[in-house]
């Protein structure tokens, strides 16, 4: 993935990661850079900062995914790189009601759906394109604390992984981003030892700089904390001596954190 001259859209990118996304692919040559996020202000302040174009949109709503993209594809030109980067973190349990669920589902999967679901034809008939999804390491491992952070960022693994199987070979590139915990405004208040913690907090200018490097040799798995790896391969080698070890890290963890 070549960035200079290219167009990227960057969802969720009026702070955190998706913000540092931004100014790092301007800095990287983009020839067009577009921040979308439903905070107006925040978007617009990004844009401004990177010489970019804001739209406000909800990715929860497939209709203004797809509107994202005609007004990217008529005002800036065709997408090179979409970045489905927004998230949502709720804490909790099985207790969580059918609303909640519904709210961080339709943010943390369907918005990479929506995206895919519009961006790809265009993409496809030019027979190039590149899909950058934000997950997490909960996605590959699992998230203590939050049911329902871990169910939807496993899901947006099982989403990259069924893109790249069914489009890889029809000119579609596609990553999917997984850090552990980032400064952000979604780790506000973390607790000391929260289990997204262990290995440390990165910057989000840290987490652009491990996209740029896995966009250049457009690795599947993008991991800003190289640690992910290994626990992965735990997992993997002992799923039952790694679900013990989560038990015992869960019960170390202060009651507040444990999600009920």
């Amino acid at each position: 993935m070549r960035l200079k001259d290219s167009i990227a859209v960057v969802t969720g990118g009026a702070s955190g990661i998706g913000r540092a996304l931004a100014w790092r692919f301007t800095t990287e040559g983009a020839r067009g850079v577009v921040v979308v996020d439903i905070d107006a202000d925040g978007a617009r302040a990004v844009a401004a900062e990177v010489g970019g174009v804001a739209i406000v949109a909800d990715v929860s709503d497939s209709a203004e995914v797809a509107r994202v993209v005609d007004e990217t594809e008529s005002q800036v030109g065709p997408i090179d790189l979409f970045c489905s980067n927004a998230g949502l973190f709720r804490p909790g349990g099985v207790g969580l009601s059918d609303d909640q669920w519904e709210e961080i589902w339709g943010v943390n999967v369907l918005a990479h759906v929506y995206a895919a679901r519009a961006v790809l034809p265009s993409m496809l008939a030019r027979g190039r394109g590149y899909l950058l999804q934000t997950a997490s390491a909960a996605g590959l491992l699992s998230q203590i604390g939050s049911a329902p952070y871990s169910v939807t960022k496993h899901a947006a693994v099982g989403f990259a992984e069924w893109l790249s199987i069914t489009y890889g070979d029809r000119g579609i590139t596609v990553s999917v981003l997984c850090p552990q915990a980032v400064r952000t405004r979604m780790t506000d208040g973390l607790a000391d030892g929260a289990s997204a913690a262990v290995d440390g907090i990165l910057e989000p200018g840290e987490v652009a700089d491990a996209v740029v490097a896995g966009l250049a040799c457009e690795r599947f798995l993008i991991l800003p904390h190289p640690e992910v790896l290994d626990y992965m391969r735990r997992k993997t080698a002992d799923y039952d001596r790694w679900l013990t070890g989560m038990r015992r890290l869960h019960a170390r963890l202060p009651p507040a954190s444990d999600g009920g």
